[in-house]
Order: C-alpha cells, then sequence, then structure tokens
C-alpha cells in the first residue's frame, strides 16, 4: 500500500479488543516517533507508557477528573471511564520546554507532533488502533497527569494517546470521514 492510501484510510480507534498489546510492538511505535523530524536534532520527545497497575491508577485519577469536570453529566462520566479501562495501553507523550526560549519550546511541540503522527500510521501496519487524545478524558490540560506521570516541570504535555488491537465490530461500523477539498483551502500564490 502507498503512503498516501495509508494516509488517506488513517482512522481514530477509539474501541478495542481485550486482547493486551505485546512490549515489542509498543516498542516498535516508540523507535518510529524517533525518526521524526525536529528542530536541531534536539528529540524533544518522553513517553509514558500507561499499562497493568499504572492504568489502573490512571483510571483512578482520571474518575476523579471526570466526576470533578462532568458533575451534572453522569453517563458522560461513565463512557469515558468506559474507553479508558478498554484501551490496553496509554501512553502519555511531552515535549521539552526550553526555558527563555518560546520559539525553540513551540517547534518542540511540533516535533511531537510528527512523533504521534508518525507512530499513528505505524500503528496500522502493526494491526492496531490508534486514538490520540488532547483534552477530555487524556488528561493533557489537568496539572494531576504531570504530577502521575513524574515529567519535570520542564515538560509539556502534548497528547495522551489510546492503543488496542481494534474491535472488528466497531471497525465494521465505522463510516469514512468527509474532508473539505483543499481547493478550498488553498491559495496559490
Amino acid at each position: 500500500m502507498s503512503i498516501i492510501t495509508e494516509l488517506k484510510s488513517r482512522r481514530a480507534i477509539r474501541d478495542y479488543s481485550e486482547r493486551d498489546v505485546e512490549d515489542e510492538k509498543i516498542r516498535q511505535l516508540l523507535e518510529v516517533a524517533t525518526w521524526a523530524p525536529n528542530d536541531r536534532m534536539r528529540e524533544p520527545w518522553s513517553f509514558y507508557v500507561i499499562k497493568d497497575e499504572a492504568k489502573k491508577r490512571y483510571e483512578e485519577l482520571a474518575e476523579k477528573f471526570l466526576q470533578e469536570r462532568f458533575p451534572t453529566k453522569p453517563n458522560l462520566v461513565e463512557s469515558s471511564l468506559k474507553v479508558l479501562k478498554n484501551t490496553p495501553v496509554h501512553i502519555v507523550v511531552t515535549a521539552d520546554i526550553v526555558p527563555g526560549d518560546d520559539e525553540a519550546s513551540q517547534d518542540n511541540e511540533y516535533a511531537v507532533c510528527c512523533a504521534i503522527h508518525s507512530m499513528w500510521l505505524a500503528s496500522k501496519e502493526l494491526g492496531l488502533g490508534f486514538v490520540w487524545r488532547t483534552r477530555g478524558v487524556g488528561l493533557v490540560h489537568d496539572d494531576r497527569l504531570q504530577q502521575f506521570i513524574g515529567a519535570p516541570e520542564n515538560k509539556k504535555i502534548v497528547g495522551t494517546i489510546f492503543i488496542g488491537y481494534p474491535d472488528e465490530q466497531a471497525l465494521k461500523k465505522m463510516k469514512a470521514p468527509a474532508r473539505t477539498p483543499f481547493e478550498e483551502k488553498t491559495v496559490w500564490l
């Protein structure tokens, strides 16, 4: 399959089977991430793999967060927790913050986004489903996640990745998303 075909067929997979993800496949995704383009070869990413016992502690943290954030929406809290519990692996990805250099810090975030996207494309080849969370159940903007992963202050959380083997029934129900034609968003100068 071509890269263009892979890019067009990439989907956010949110429903997973109960099958565990092999550590070797997680390692492959992490290695792929390190080949992403990055300014001045700073390699500004760090990865925090959450599974097994750590995943249970993460679920407890997420439950408190969700109940505080959505106190009047118990169904939303319940469905979000179901997603967490049914996802075998979570990976929190951070970008290095360069003290006193906002531009370099921003470049680092861009590089980390490239690393995450590289992992996303590779996950399909490995038979894995993948979704990148930047808010909500991913806890990206909550300081408790920073504390949970033990990241130093010079790290910014860019996202939480959820990985697992796709639930085949849910895959069959997925619709191909519509995209705005590039012509509507492009200016030739």
